[in-house]
């Protein structure tokens, strides 16, 4: 093969140089377009601004388009939503992490949460406050634990034919004093606020009556009869509860409350503060019921 053979055709080399050619002439192209237009919308938006600024019949023309406009955007981008976002709604939840708490405590709420069907969240505020609130009022938290179980069974909407209402059964009629320090009779529905008035109602009933099964007596509003009924079954589970807490077996034997001699009164009763459920020889539904 000689030299001359070994050399590239020329038509090829002036290919390439044309496809060079070619695409340095499209770039510049599309660069000048691309800058002249840049600059061709910076002015009309230059002359538009200044056009505004110096016509306010024209300015609030616009504004109202431009915010209608931005309004239906809105409306069809909520249209399909079934609810509007609330990210603070958390803040209103009474519930707290069982993991938290505790031991004693823990256990309290797991049981509880077991033998009942309630969540362990909710409960662990509830216990939590109860172990809080006993310690203020010099009650076993346990005991105001076990009046909400056998009261409403932590049921915060429960409600009994005569009015009583939340997690302890109080007359809101009644105590609405107390609940103005919550905002109003609504907070009966609250369940710390609810478990507090109940703790004071309770509070006052031991004291008045010298001992805890007459507390509990005056607190269900037992008046035609002894009240044992209801007695046996707080102090049973307020025995089990406690027996949890301190992580010991469980009572088999619950000493059954003394009967006690109940003279019906002449006269209607006065209201009484809290109304538990309902036994035999115990007040019709609809007598006045509230404690004292």
């Amino acid at each position: 093969m000689t030299a001359q053979d070994a050399k590239p055709p020329k038509s090829t080399s002036g290919a390439v140089a044309s496809f060079k050619t070619a695409v340095g002439d499209a770039y510049r192209g599309f660069f000048d377009i691309t800058h002249n237009s840049l600059a061709l919308l910076g002015t009309l938006a230059a002359v538009a601004l200044i056009t505004l600024s110096a016509r306010a019949d024209l300015r609030a023309s616009a504004e109202e388009q431009l915010l209608g406009w931005l309004l239906e955007r809105q409306e069809a981008a909520s249209a399909d939503a079934v609810y509007a976002a609330e990210p603070s709604a958390i803040d209103r939840v009474t519930a707290a992490q069982p993991g938290d708490l505790p031991k004693q405590q823990a256990n309290v709420t797991y049981w509880l949460s077991r033998k009942y069907r309630v969540a362990p969240e909710p409960l662990s505020v509830l216990v939590a406050e109860a172990f809080e609130v006993g310690e203020k009022a010099k009650l076993d938290p346990t005991l105001i634990l076990a009046v909400m179980a056998i009261e409403s069974r932590f049921n915060p909407f429960a409600q009994s034919p005569v009015g009583a209402q939340g997690l302890m059964q109080v007359l809101t009629r009644v105590h609405t004093d107390k609940y103005n320090d919550f905002g109003g009779q609504l907070a009966a529905f609250d369940p710390v606020s609810n478990l507090r008035v109940g703790a004071r109602v309770l509070q006052d009933a031991v004291k008045r009556a010298g001992s805890v099964e007459g507390g509990l007596r005056l607190y269900v509003g037992a008046v035609t009869t002894d009240g044992s009924w209801y007695i046996d079954k707080v102090m049973a589970e307020h025995l089990r509860i406690q027996s949890v807490a301190l992580g010991k077996p469980m009572q088999r034997y619950v000493p059954q409350a003394r009967p006690t001699p109940v003279v019906a009164p002449a006269a209607p009763a006065a209201e009484i503060e809290a109304e538990g459920p309902a036994a035999p020889n115990a007040l019709p539904p609809g007598s006045p019921l509230s404690r004292s």
